[in-house]
């Protein structure tokens, strides 16, 4: 009896150390597979992270290397839509920096697909404003053969009418020569032929008496008659004969106090000096007219003297005399 009782506290210690101990290697059990389930998953899910980033990057490369094909594609000679094709290239690259930075930290893959995405939108942008630039450029192409070929007719229009305006001038031209002849031979038609141009040396005696001398230092004027002949063409009325006295030295007797001036040589085309004129009623009949020309203190010169009669510019008579 006394040995039962005095086994009997020991073996149920004995229990109690067994239950303790599986108690606590269920516990550590327990523990360390918890711990190992955790790490399992955080293995997983780092190891997904890997390949999530790994796809991302593999994605973006394939993305921009096609952006970057799509754009040069684009290029033609237009200088300004290449420079806008090397811009937008130049900005993908920049994006592309910062979606590679995203992919490499492992808490930002979420946004990271999110500016991948927008990386499609951006490229799908670029080659929408590409295409709206060649068709303004094309418009514009379009619009610059149009204008061309308005410019190419306006300048042939141009031609046509310089050469009209040529031809035209041509013809005024030669209208107004043959006009200038017909009014020459109009002018030469209607002149007022002399029949005869007589002149004479004259000395006034203290009498006042005239009588016709020939010898130069006594001479005091000289005195020129003419008959001018009719002429059917000229109109009636008032018409103006002018005189040059040329002396032998060939200079023109003229006073300007006395009426002497300038006028147009039709013949010669040329100004030259006249001694008188006068202007005498014409009827379309012979006329006869005479002038003397008396200069104050004359001194004449022996010699012949010419003395030329012209009605409208043209020599109408002509007539010599002499001084001894």
């Amino acid at each position: 009896m006394s040995t039962y009782s005095s086994n009997k506290p020991q073996n149920q210690n004995t229990t109690a150390i067994i239950v303790t101990v599986g108690i606590l290697l269920l516990a550590a059990i327990g523990y360390l597979a918890y711990n190992s389930i955790t790490k399992a998953r955080a293995l997983e899910q780092t190891v997904s992270e890997l390949e999530e980033s790994e796809k991302l990057r593999e994605e973006l490369e394939m993305q921009y290397n096609a952006a970057l094909a799509d754009l040069e594609a684009q290029k033609t000679s237009n200088e300004e839509l290449n420079a806008l094709i090397d811009q937008q290239k130049a900005e993908l690259e920049q994006q592309k920096r910062r979606i590679s930075q995203l992919i490499g930290s492992k808490d930002k893959l979420e946004k990271a697909r999110v500016e991948l995405n927008n990386l499609k939108a951006q490229v799908s942008q670029y080659l929408a404003q590409i295409e709206k630039l060649k068709e303004e450029n094309e418009m514009l192409a379009t619009e610059n053969e149009q204008l061309v070929e308005e410019r190419t007719k306006l300048s042939t229009d141009l031609q046509a009418k310089a050469a009209e305006n040529q031809d035209l001038q041509k013809v005024k031209a030669q209208l107004a020569s043959e006009k200038e002849e017909l009014a020459s031979k109009v002018s030469i038609a209607s002149v007022v032929k002399m029949r005869e141009v007589k002149a004479v040396g004259q000395k006034v005696r203290n009498s006042g008496k005239v009588k016709d001398e020939d010898k130069a230092k006594r001479v005091d004027q000289i005195k020129v008659c003419f008959t001018a002949l009719d002429n059917k063409v000229v109109k009636p009325g008032t018409e103006t004969f002018i005189v040059r006295i040329i002396n032998p030295l060939g200079e023109t007797l003229a006073v300007e106090d006395m009426g002497s001036g300038f006028f147009k040589d039709l013949d010669k085309n040329d100004e030259i000096r006249f001694t008188m004129m006068s202007q005498i009623d014409y009827a379309n009949e012979e006329v006869q007219e005479c002038l003397v020309w008396a200069p104050v203190n004359a001194s004449f010169i022996a010699g012949e003297y010419t003395v030329e009669v012209y009605n409208k510019g043209h020599l109408a008579g002509k007539g010599k005399f002499k001084l001894k």
